[in-house]
């Protein structure tokens, strides 16, 4: 995928609009004045705060894995991953070890397309410390997820934790017992954290450093506040949790416009609920997995459909119609050159 497919410059989506975009390091939130401090800009006042700077990723206690390993969550990470790569390809002539840190979307995702990009070059492991990867989707996701590992002869180590990152090995710890493998390159796909911004604010947090909210998504005791996305979490007396995915930080958007205006004009705020819409998977270049709706697909069909979701998620029309058309030339292309 290119660039423009997955990241949007806000001037031009928001273009024509009547909402005032300003780019810039908030480098503090005064929540008893209401002001929101920019690095070298005038500050901000607010009547109504939306916090939704998402995470950023956290390496835990493992020693050497912030020095020796590469996240994959922004898409600078994925160009590290990919300069890191060509490099390796032109100085070694043995395959190209990579270790995959984590078992869940990203992990899996990104382990099925190496393996596509690099054929024979590589030799992938996917480590993840529970007992199955991709423990929050269904039997049907991970049973296809694990056929198409297989096939690619990509190695699993279920139940196994990593201890210790170096620049060129990685010890693993699985039901007591240590070994440690080489490796050219790893991928850190598990843990986040809070941004520095958000575990400064006085408000309330839970262990892991997310705000707690309330079913309408205000922040406890500060109802002019609001947060979506990775950052919030529900009191613990509620039950239904939030899960950290763009499904939820989607549909949050929604109940979250319209909690705001409603607070203003003084009519009933709504409580989130959340909409399962299903699970979706890519695995390699030509192959997803789709549970939606009590339809299951996999394959190449599935691939197809689960760009078309993406396409309809995308913002604007213009963009749907770029991207979309993009796509269907770069699917003929590659049909007729075989």
């Amino acid at each position: 995928m290119e660039e423009q497919e997955i990241t949007f410059p806000f001037k031009k989506l928001l273009a024509n609009t009547n909402i005032s975009f300003q780019q810039g390091l908030v480098t503090e939130i005064d929540i008893k004045k209401q002001i929101i401090q920019l690095e070298g800009k005038s500050n901000l006042y607010y009547d109504k705060l939306v916090l939704a700077t998402g995470v950023s990723s956290s390496f835990g206690s493992c020693d050497g894995a912030q020095e020796n390993a590469i996240p994959f969550r922004t898409v600078n990470d994925a160009y590290l991953i990919k300069k890191t790569l060509l490099s390796l390809e032109k100085r070694q002539t043995e395959k190209i070890r990579i270790a995959i840190v984590g078992g869940g979307s990203s992990g899996v995702e990104i382990a099925c397309k190496l393996s596509d990009l690099l054929q024979k070059k590589a030799r992938i492991r996917l480590i993840e410390k529970n007992k199955n990867i991709l423990k929050s989707y269904s039997y049907f996701i991970q049973n296809v997820a694990n056929k198409e590992l297989k096939s690619r002869h990509i190695f699993v180590d279920l139940e196994t934790k990593v201890t210790q990152v170096s620049s060129n090995s990685l010890s693993l710890l699985n039901k007591n017992r240590n070994k440690t493998i080489p490796t050219d390159l790893v991928i850190w796909t598990i843990g986040t954290k809070p941004l520095e911004i958000i575990n400064k604010l006085p408000l309330l947090k839970n262990s892991r450093g997310s705000l707690i909210i309330n079913s309408k998504l205000q922040i406890i005791n500060h109802p002019e506040i609001f947060a979506i996305g990775d950052i919030a979490e529900y009191q613990e007396n509620l039950e239904n949790k939030l899960c950290p995915t763009a499904q939820t930080a989607f549909q949050q958007a929604d109940y979250c416009a319209w909690n705001i205006w409603a607070s203003i004009v003084n009519n009933s705020l709504l409580s989130f609920s959340y909409q399962p819409l299903g699970e979706m998977i890519v695995l390699g270049n030509k192959n997803a997995a789709v549970s939606s709706l009590g339809i299951q697909i996999e394959g190449q069909l599935a691939y197809i459909a689960r760009r078309l979701i993406y396409l309809h998620r995308l913002p604007t029309q213009k963009k749907q119609l770029i991207i979309g058309t993009n796509f269907i030339l770069k699917s003929l292309l590659r049909i007729f050159s075989h």
